[in-house]
């Protein structure tokens, strides 16, 4: 019995030694034909750096406001009368808006136009009878007196008149109608408010250090967010001649053209200024590039060798850049890199120097200065 137990001890360890054995040495296999082939590549995108030539540029966040706008209102009070417009209307300047009633004002209009007729009337027939010597000249004067006050109360009842018609001040758009038919409304009761829209002025304000940079005619451009694939351009017609005290930031006014009255006053605008001469840079989409405190830094791709295949290595290598301005989804290039540089744009997270990768840019990250805008024809 215990030889029998022995010999079935001696079977087991035989079976199992040869099952870790060969699981040992299967292991030691894998990693040798891993180390003999190198770690497996790494898929990533690139892209060519570029040259390109920028426009310096001054960037603020400003508001719109009309060249002309106003909320109007008649300086009387009365009861409308008609109104002559329609909420939206695009009007001329002198345009009639609004009437209040003026009936009795009208009825007295008419008894001093009489008045003032009579008084004409007397002061042209004693004047030929002056020339005969039939009245005095005292008495030629006193009617011309009297015509010229009869004269003066009609103007006076005209402009009373007057001031219950509200007519447009300038030529631009209305808003809302604010007042209603046969309704009494007080002096100084806003009606409606009208805009002149084109030109339209922006005001942003800039820091004290860019006043060397602004001139008045300066070319402007805004973007606003209800137009997000439009431009509008324009020019600087007024740099304020005082710095804020608080903010150390001089107040710039441009007026954008707005043709189409698509931009409202009110609205708030991102404005770039137009400042120096146009420069060169190397520029990168934003994603190729790896933001650190201690540096930033990007991956070239560059051939070392050749692979099993035959055809060439191609290794990543990590390089430090000093980045400049910004343009949409672009970055300026200081140093680090030169034009041509084949550099990863997608897929640098699982690099390290010296992997080896391969190159697929069927999918790539977008880098376009201008990504609101469509593309150039």
């Amino acid at each position: 019995m215990i030889k029998r137990m022995i010999l079935m001890l001696l079977v087991v360890g035989v079976i199992l030694g040869g099952v870790f054995g060969f699981e040992a040495f299967r292991t030691v296999m894998i990693k040798r034909f891993f180390a003999s082939h190198g770690a497996p590549p790494q898929t990533v995108a690139t892209a060519a750096a570029s040259s390109q030539e920028w426009q310096p540029q001054l960037e603020a966040v400003g508001s719109l406001r009309a060249v002309n706008g106003a909320d109007l209102s008649l300086e009387v009070a009365g009861i409308v009368d008609a109104i002559h417009f329609k909420s939206g209307d695009e009007v001329q300047a002198g345009a009639l808006l609004l009437t209040l009633r003026a009936d009795t004002d009208v009825a007295q209009l008419h008894a001093l136009e009489a008045t003032a007729e009579l008084a004409n009337v007397n002061y042209q027939r004693d004047l030929k009878q002056l020339k005969v010597q039939a009245v005095s000249q005292a008495t030629v004067d006193t009617d011309q007196a009297n015509l010229k006050n009869a004269q003066a109360l009609v103007a006076q009842q005209k402009a009373a008149i007057e001031k219950k018609m509200l007519r447009a001040p300038f030529a631009g758009r209305l808003g809302i109608r604010l007042v209603d038919l046969g309704q009494f409304i007080n002096a100084g009761t806003p009606v409606v408010t009208l805009q002149a829209l084109d030109p339209i002025y922006v005001d942003f304000y800039l820091p004290q250090q860019s006043i060397s940079q602004l001139k008045v005619g300066q070319q402007v451009t805004a973007k606003v967010d209800a137009f997000p694939r439009d431009l509008f351009g324009g020019a600087i017609v007024a740099i304020s001649p005082e710095v804020d005290a608080a903010t150390r930031n001089v107040q710039i006014r441009a007026a954008l053209k707005n043709p189409d009255h698509r931009l409202l006053p009110g609205m708030y605008a991102t404005v770039d200024v137009a400042s120096g001469a146009p420069q060169r840079y190397v520029t990168l989409p934003q994603t190729a590039i790896t933001y650190n405190s201690y540096g930033n830094t990007v991956f070239l791709v560059e051939e070392k060798g050749q692979g099993p295949d035959g055809k060439p290595q191609l290794v990543a290598r990590q390089s430090f850049i000093n980045t400049g301005p910004t343009r949409g989804d672009q970055v300026a290039v200081l140093n680090g890199i030169k034009e041509g540089d084949m550099v990863v744009v997608a897929g640098q997270f699982k690099l390290r120097n010296g992997t080896t990768v391969l190159i697929d840019n069927s999918v790539k990250p977008t880098a376009d200065a201008s990504p609101n805008l469509p593309p150039t024809q």
